[in-house]
């Protein structure tokens, strides 16, 4: 019995949609991680990319629980000395929504070059409208 390997270029690509209304961040962010690299499939190889497109809508009505709303801060660095920069949740979610599902997925992901490829795959939209209506993308669960 032999050990099959997934070569690049025997992987097939989905469009798969979800809708981030009133869902949980966390368990949103796990579940599309999960497809974005391809272990919900049976050919799932570690160093392949076989994951599928996941496109994310209704980012601004994502959710989280407890006291992360004022409690969760992001951070980010200008490079430059003294130049970090805060954010909570809330203010976050009223100026770019689509980052906190970006970057909460980003951070499920693997942290080297295949991990940025499957990032690229990730396309978050804070309405309900997005342009991949060609691809057909298939409603997913969450």
């Amino acid at each position: 019995m032999t050990t099959l390997s997934t070569r690049p270029a025997d992987v097939t690509r989905q469009w798969r949609l979800v809708d981030a209304s009133d869902c949980v961040l966390g368990r949103l962010a796990s579940r599309v991680a999960t497809v974005l690299r391809g272990k919900d499939k049976p050919e799932y190889t570690p160093h392949v990319d076989v994951g599928d497109f996941v496109v994310v809508v209704n980012a601004d009505k994502v959710r989280v629980t407890g006291n992360k709303r004022e409690g969760k801060i992001y951070h980010r660095h200008s490079g430059y000395p003294g130049g970090i920069k805060s954010m909570s949740f809330a203010s976050l979610q009223e100026r770019v929504p689509e980052r906190i599902i970006e970057l909460a997925v980003k951070g499920m992901l693997p942290r080297n070059p295949l991990g940025r490829q499957m990032a690229r795959k990730l396309k978050v939209y804070a309405g309900p409208e997005h342009p991949h209506q060609a691809q057909q993308p298939q409603p997913m669960e969450i």
